[in-house]
């Protein structure tokens, strides 16, 4: 008998141990929350556990932050049905008697560390207005699965500077410019959707760090009537974007990619390319500044080296592997 008890005690130790505060979010009221802010808010800042945010299925109309001290947090949809984040600020637009930027125009701000979110819409519908963020990430080690981030003009800004985040089987879609950022970003087997004759990526990457966005099995589709689309162009002159493996349709400019009206940063741009399919991928009509990874240069992308504690001479506080650990066959097959 006592030493079931003692069983018992050890079992029921191990449980409350292994246990993970779970918070729910109904915008229906059958949850913890009604909405996402007051969730966040209620998390406990700098934890040393792992948090669980459940979303259940709705449209939640609010401006949502989840700030610097609210680390390790997996966020999650639910149910079947879909997770929409909406709001609608952008650059220009006064609120409360002050006129926004870009820079607070998201309609979610993550910059905390360790944050998983998988199956959520972020949606920013200012509409055409100019810059309008969707989502903007801050934080390091964060990992997107299966979210959809949706708006026009700069839909996605990846804007921590000490920043590793893992886009992986995502949908995105904007207009012009529409991923952007100084951050390191690895996305794997993502929908890239381009509204208008425009630009996809609008790197900002330091000078400290060797890797900037990296695309891998990617496909880009365009809207109709679109005809006139580039890979990138440099918010400064040290960006780095490459897309490896990545299906690209006869929309893609035969250039591929521009300058920003600025020739002197064709000099320090880091813009290539890999084993790309599609009509948009024929690299004989490039610009010169851009190149085509050797066999050699292409071992060099691996997701552990991209998220490596140190590119370049950029220190991070540890490697990293994202949640789940590394996807199969990833990058390129040996």
């Amino acid at each position: 008998m006592l030493r079931f008890a003692i069983l018992t005690i050890l079992l029921c130790r191990s449980l409350w141990a292994s246990a993970e505060t779970v918070y729910t979010v109904d915008c229906n009221g059958r949850g913890d929350f009604r909405t996402i802010q007051a969730c966040f808010d209620a998390l406990p800042s700098k934890p040393a556990e792992w948090r669980t945010v459940r979303i259940m299925p709705g449209t939640y109309r609010e401006k949502v932050t989840l700030d610097v001290y609210k680390d390790k947090v997996r966020i999650l949809a639910g149910g079947t049905e879909q997770v929409c984040i909406v709001w609608d600020d952008y650059s220009g637009k006064i609120v409360d008697g002050r006129e926004l930027t870009t820079y607070d125009s998201y309609t979610m701000s993550i910059q905390a560390d360790d944050i998983f979110m998988e199956d959520i819409l972020v949606e920013n519908d200012a509409g055409r207005v100019g810059q309008a963020v969707a989502l903007e990430t801050r934080g390091d080690r964060i990992h997107l699965r299966a979210c959809t981030l949706i708006g026009n003009q700069d839909t996605f800004f990846t804007r921590g500077y000490v920043s590793r985040v893992f886009v992986e089987r995502c949908h995105i879609e904007g207009t012009t410019d529409f991923i952007f950022g100084p951050s390191i970003v690895v996305f794997d087997d993502c929908h890239i959707h381009c509204k208008a004759d425009s630009f996809i990526t609008a790197a900002s990457t330091t000078e400290r760090n060797r890797y900037g966005y990296v695309f891998f099995n990617c496909g880009v589709t365009v809207a109709e009537g679109v005809t006139k689309v580039y890979l990138g162009r440099p918010w400064k002159s040290t960006a780095r974007t490459v897309w490896i493996r990545c299906e690209l349709p006869a929309a893609i400019r035969p250039e591929g990619w521009r300058d920003w009206h600025d020739a002197a940063r064709k000099g320090d741009v880091y813009y290539a390319e890999w084993g790309c399919t599609g009509p948009g991928a024929d690299r004989s009509g490039r610009v010169a500044w851009s190149r085509a990874l050797t066999g050699e240069e292409i071992t060099d992308y691996t997701i552990q080296q991209i998220f490596a504690k140190k590119t370049g001479s950029e220190q991070f506080r540890d490697d990293w592997e994202p949640l789940g650990g590394f996807p199969s066959e990833f990058p390129v097959e040996r």
